[in-house]
């Protein structure tokens, strides 16, 4: 009977969604506001009864609509465009999240709240809505504009900066202290998660899915797709990751596919159906009674979110040397709050250390706020001309200049410096790969020792195997890295030394100078190459065989590795720079 319990749910959920859809669309208002308003009315607030019998199902669908939409998202936006949004994107999210925590904190406090549900209050007010803004973006027909994309840099921005910020409420609540070493180490953790996605996923997934679909089946195809997107989507889960990272993510590498747009036909009607589902389901969340209760509150934080928010996305979007019409538009396609408010105020639940109304609130605001979404996304361009008007000369000619200013480009000591971005580039790429190798050979060992307690007595009493093989795996590439890295040097040392009449003298100078960063930089690559292979390291005795061994291993796998890693590299330029001729 279960099953006919949920055939029964979503019919009613898709049934009245559609109906509530439809006549949203007849009186032109966004569709997705539909949606939330057919949540409200068969939620369990709305009388005379609740029309739904299993949430935590319908829940679950939701999160299916939340892992289609992210990526949806990321097949909309190509990684080659990092280039141009990764700098206004860095600013703005970090300008935007800063500023509007300590404004919650500060409403907080004026409304007598305790220091830590005004903390999470600042928390929950500084992260906008990836779901809703796709939505919204996707039925006005903006979603490819520019603006859009810097939007859609910023939210990636914004995902990545909650994730950190998870983590530090959860130290303040449990501790009452800042563990800035595990911030630190949990950042760095997140890095590597993303290095190593991407690369691998650039290198395996164009490749497959290029295969599956010379056999010109859309339902194959489309299994195929939805199994990897589940698969990475885990696999984040796994790490203690957001679902929404680990869709969008692969999104963001099938996108680089020569099949990216077969695959969004395809996936379409179920963003839609899913993503339909989650609107409703925050509908349902949404008490009358709790928001004629709080409405003051809901009131003023509602507006103090569009506004801030509005201010600082603009302002940061601005700084970065974007036009003021653009960053206007950013700014206000950004004045909400969504699904990682939910997150941060459940949290303070969970370690019950916030107050009991704040959950209701974070809702009822981000309701209130999407409802205003459309209509202030609307309203940038008419609002854009009108400040345009009013804007005496001399800010016109500043913005002007300003925005030349930063777009300007480097010339020479620009192309050197995109050769040493390049390199340190590739050296921290290399290093990220061997820290997931040794990381997943961890992860191997761990579960051996589970499956099997009583292991050979050449494994059990001798180095971990699967360290050992992390360390004659990742040898050469580390000799390979070694060598771009005196390259690295030369470059910075031809760039750092003062110029002098003597030739030789010069050459000698930037000579030193680059063996003196060489040997600083090995050494310090050396040590944390040693802290990684520490649970490998044998003892005393039998050091001297493991050595001889790793020796051979490394000389043995030297050559593979080098074209390996040249194929690998040569692949991912190729990948990345294939135009797209379908757009």
């Amino acid at each position: 009977m279960h099953g006919m319990n949920l055939v029964r749910d979503l019919a009613i959920v898709l049934t009245i969604a559609g109906g509530v859809a439809v006549l949203f669309h007849r009186l032109r208002q966004p569709v997705v506001l539909g949606y939330i308003a057919a949540g409200v009315l068969i939620g369990p607030y709305t009388p005379p009864f609740d029309l739904i019998t299993d949430h935590e199902t319908i829940g679950a669908l939701a999160g299916l609509g939340v892992i289609f939409l992210m990526f949806s998202l990321g097949l909309e936006f190509r990684l080659r465009r990092l280039r141009t949004v990764g700098p206004t994107a860095l600013v703005a999210a970090t300008l935007e999240i800063g500023l509007m925590i300590g404004v919650g904190y500060e409403i907080g406090d004026w409304l007598g709240w305790s220091q830590i549900d005004s903390l999470f209050l600042g928390a929950m007010m500084s992260i906008s809505s990836t779901t809703i803004i796709v939505k919204a973006l996707g039925e006005l027909g903006l979603a490819r504009e520019q603006f859009a994309q810097l939007i859609f840099g910023i939210l990636i921005v914004e995902d990545i900066l909650a994730i950190a910020m998870l983590a530090l409420l959860s130290s303040i609540a449990m501790t009452g202290t800042l563990s800035v070493a595990e911030i630190a180490t949990m950042l760095a953790h997140l890095a590597i998660f993303l290095t190593v996605v991407l690369v691998i996923g650039l290198l395996a997934v164009p490749p497959l899915l290029a295969f599956v679909a010379r056999a010109r089946s859309h339902e194959m195809l489309l299994v195929c797709v939805v199994g990897v997107c589940f698969g990475v989507s885990l696999l984040a889960v796994e790490l203690g990751y957001s679902v929404a990272l680990g869709a969008f993510l692969i999104g963001a590498i099938m996108a680089e596919s020569d099949s990216r747009h077969q695959i969004e036909h395809l996936v379409a009607p179920l963003r839609d159906l899913f993503s339909a589902v989650f609107f409703v389901t925050i509908g349902l969340m949404i008490d009358p009674a709790m928001l004629r209760e709080w409405w003051m509150p809901i009131a003023g934080i509602s507006i103090a979110v569009i506004i801030g928010k509005i201010v600082t996305c603009t302002v940061g979007t601005l700084i970065s040397g974007n036009p003021a019409r653009k960053s206007l538009r950013v700014g206000m396609g950004l004045a909400q709050i969504g699904e990682f408010s939910f997150i941060i105020a459940s949290l303070g639940t969970t370690l019950r250390v916030t107050s009991d109304f704040l959950y209701p609130i974070a809702v009822a605001v981000s309701a209130v706020t999407t409802f205003a979404t459309p209509y202030l996304i609307r309203a940038a361009d008419p609002l854009a001309d009108r400040l345009s008007a009013l804007a005496p000369r001399r800010v016109h000619a500043a913005l002007g200049s300003y925005t030349g200013w930063t777009s300007t480009p480097g010339g020479v000591r620009g192309a050197r410096g995109r050769a040493v971005r390049s390199l340190a580039f590739q050296i921290a790429l290399i290093f990220a790969l061997t820290v997931a190798v040794f990381g997943a050979a961890t992860a191997v060992e761990a579960e051996v020792k589970v499956a099997f307690p009583r292991l050979p007595w050449w494994i059990d009493t001798g180095p971990e195997l699967a360290q050992l093989v992390a360390i004659a795996t990742t040898l050469p590439l580390l000799v390979i890295a070694l060598a771009k890295l005196r390259r690295l040097c030369a470059l910075l040392a031809r760039a750092g030394v003062r110029r002098q009449s003597n030739r030789r003298t010069q050459v000698n100078a930037e000579a030193a100078v680059a063996r003196l960063l060489f040997g600083a930089a090995s050494f310090a690559m050396a040590l944390s190459v040693v802290g990684l292979s520490a649970p490998a390291l044998p003892d005393p005795e039998s050091l001297g065989l493991w050595v001889v061994l790793l020796a051979a291993a490394g000389f043995l796998l030297w050559r593979p590795s080098l074209s390996a890693y040249q194929s690998a590299h040569r692949r991912l330029r190729r990948t990345l720079a294939r135009e797209d001729t379908a757009s």
